[in-house]
């Protein structure tokens, strides 16, 4: 067992923090949750608030944080493309003035930093498969362009403080993951398929299908999350995480549909602007340096995804409604973010010296 550390996870009540929260609790490490609940969820984490090692504050990240931890995962943003196209220059905020403070708090507390990355980054590419030598396709004034260059200039910034000023960093550059916690609203390919097939509606398809994509379980792409946080200093960044394995959006509606056994037909509509054609990782570096591979193929992945999703819809709690505030939540408004001294307990929640 690791010795326990105090770390923070931007962005953990999303569909990936959530995961990574309880894998850190569940190493028995302290865990301080933040998000601003834009695109998260509270049910998300609802299961871990009776943990006395796990504590909630609201806060966005465009604002600067001042907690005292000895560990950072840097994730938050929005991710799906409805969500970062709602506000796009929010989102452009998030990722650089996020990663701006983060990396300032980094830099303060001598702590390691994780950069939650994208295959976004390679853009529409020209390069097939894309290892993380590729620099990519991107248009840079096009609708999903907020969340492209949003992390690619984080990424330059962490560089830039890894170079100029010895940070510690790590960064995965994520492709397409699916699991269960993912939004029935957020837009993704996985969850509106499945929950379309599940209601019997039509399946939406934008273009012919024949785009590709390489689908990672939520429980693979986390582990590589831990491999790749602990992996020595002088391994390369950065690590592209998702599986290799291939298949058009065709397929995958033909699979969702067979493994919830629904009457539903496809409905084919015109494809988005800048949507790539192609989209594959080159793992050969992760695999080097980290001995990791994804484990759980798309079919087992899918099946553990539709039951979460049909106890979802058969409770009635897919739709978008104001959620409970997790037991002893921190609420903090981002005004009141202050400089705190080490060791400053409140309320019994002094673990991170929290304001």
């Amino acid at each position: 067992m690791p010795a326990s550390k105090r770390i923070l996870v931007t962005g953990g009540s999303g569909f990936l923090g959530s995961f990574l929260c309880e894998s850190l609790l569940n190493d028995g490490h302290d865990v301080l949750c933040v998000d601003n609940f834009q695109t998260g969820s509270r049910r998300n984490i609802l299961h871990l608030q009776d943990n006395p090692r796990f504590e909630v504050m609201r806060h966005d990240v465009t604002v600067p944080l001042y907690v005292e931890v000895d560990e950072i995962w840097n994730l938050a943003s929005p991710a799906s493309p409805i969500h970062y196209q709602t506000d796009p220059v929010k989102t452009v905020k998030t990722n650089v003035l996020g990663a701006i403070h983060m990396l300032g708090l980094a830099r303060r507390t001598k702590s390691r930093i994780f950069q939650a990355s994208t295959s976004e980054i390679y853009g529409d590419p020209l390069v097939h498969p894309q290892p993380e030598s590729y620099w990519g396709n991107v248009n840079t004034i096009g609708p999903r362009s907020c969340y492209d260059e949003g992390k690619r200039c984080a990424e330059t910034l962490f560089f830039d403080y890894k170079r100029h000023l010895g940070l510690d960093i790590r960064m995965a550059r994520i492709f397409n993951t699916y699991g269960p916690r993912m939004s029935s609203h957020d837009g993704r390919v996985v969850s509106n398929f499945i929950v379309q097939a599940l209601r019997g509606e039509p399946i939406t398809i934008y273009g012919a299908g024949t785009q590709t994509r390489s689908f990672c379980y939520v429980d693979d792409l986390i582990a590589g999350f831990r491999l790749l946080m602990n992996a020595p200093s002088d391994a390369p960044m950065p690590m592209n995480l998702g599986n290799p394995a291939e298949f058009t959006i065709r397929e995958l509606a033909d699979l969702v549909i067979e493994l919830t056994g629904s009457p539903s037909r496809i409905d084919h509509r015109p494809l988005p602007t800048d949507d790539p054609v192609q989209r594959k990782p080159d793992i050969s570096r992760a695999t080097q340096y980290l001995g990791w591979t994804p484990r759980i193929q798309l079919r087992e992945g899918l099946s553990h995804t539709i039951a979460y999703f049909e106890n979802l819809l058969s409770r009635g709690r897919d739709r978008q409604v104001a959620e409970p505030r997790p037991k002893e939540a921190i609420i903090v408004p981002a005004a009141a973010a202050t400089p705190v001294p080490a060791g400053d307990h409140v309320n019994g929640l002094g673990q991170f010296g929290l304001p």
